[in-house]
């Protein structure tokens, strides 16, 4: 999950230095083998509740595994009705609110979660013991190394290694994002009916992948060590009679998303806000294809999207020291 699943639509190897994993315990690098382990061979169903900014909701999850296909089904009990199916990581249909604007990036396919590259950008430590869900969990922390990600920490079932909860915390240790299980079981795996979307799910408009020479039209001179692009796409705007580029970054755990349009002299309006874990910073650059509204939408701290942002070029124009 992310936690580790749902939440963005909501989770690559690397050389790691072996100095930079010294302060991670073998034991908490373990438990992430196992919950990477249990996400893509553990069918299960159950309810969670998720917080952030203050606001809560509660969910019902199903997760069915077979033969390494993993098919997901949430849907959101309280306020409006809000239902996403899954398939291998991409979003096969949404309901209410999701409807409007969301499509599937091309090559979105599931991501498994690598403790060997996270040890290079956080310290992981077993925090000690707990009981979620009327279950036995281990206490893992992700302490980052930087001020450009955020702190985790994942109470993982004992006998399957599947998170029973998860806290994301910023530098000053506040709560940012609370995911927690209510129900968990793993006795028995959902039926074909459980995991058939409702009438009300949509299809999601499958974006076709760009070709490489419209993708390399942009690139950043300053990326927070340790993301990587794993994504990238142009789509057509319509409203606007425009194309949006966009470029995702990933480090193993989070993920952030940089979005570029072209905008006449009056077009587009600075913006820089944060809910909860997510930052939002657009900024209007002046470069030498014309002025471009930069929009950077994550789960990274206000000032390392705006720099993202400020930083962005475009991919033919040369980096000057």
């Amino acid at each position: 999950m992310r936690a580790l699943p749902l939440l963005s639509l909501l989770i690559g190897s690397c050389m790691v230095v072996p100095a930079l994993a010294a302060n991670s315990s073998p034991q908490a690098n373990e438990w992430l083998n196992k919950l990477a382990q249990a996400e893509q061979k553990q069918s299960y169903q159950g309810s969670f509740v998720y917080e952030r900014n203050g606001s809560f909701s509660s969910h019902d999850i199903w997760h069915k595994v077979v033969d390494g296909k993993v098919s997901e089904r949430l849907l959101q009990l309280d306020g409006a009705a809000q239902e996403i199916v899954r398939v291998d990581g991409k979003v096969e249909c949404v309901s209410g609110d999701l409807v409007s604007g969301v499509t599937t990036p091309p090559d979105n396919a599931s991501r498994v979660l690598d403790p060997l590259k996270l040890m290079g950008w956080y310290d992981l430590s077993v925090a000690g013991k707990s009981r979620v869900a009327g279950r036995d969990a281990v206490i893992v922390t992700l302490t980052p190394r930087d001020q450009h990600r955020y702190a985790f920490e994942l109470h993982l079932d004992r006998l399957t290694g599947l998170p029973l909860r998860s806290l994301m915390l910023n530098d000053k240790g506040q709560l940012l994002e609370r995911f927690q299980m209510t129900r968990l079981d793993t006795s028995q795996s959902p039926s074909d009916n459980d995991l058939r979307p409702s009438a009300a799910c949509k299809p999601v408009q499958q974006v076709a992948a760009a070709g490489n020479d419209s993708v390399a039209g942009w690139r950043s001179d300053w990326l927070p060590p340790g993301f990587e692009l794993v994504n990238s796409s142009v789509r057509p705007d319509p409203k606007r009679g425009s194309t949006v580029s966009s470029l995702m970054y990933d480090d193993g755990l989070a993920r952030f998303s940089v979005f570029l349009e072209s905008v006449k002299d009056d077009g587009g309006t600075d913006m820089r806000t944060q809910l909860g874990p997510t930052s939002a910073v657009s900024r209007r650059l002046n470069t030498p294809k014309g002025k471009v509204m930069v929009t950077v939408v994550g789960e990274i701290p206000l000032g390392t999207a705006e720099r993202v942002a400020l930083s962005m070029r475009p991919q033919d124009a040369q980096a000057r020291q």
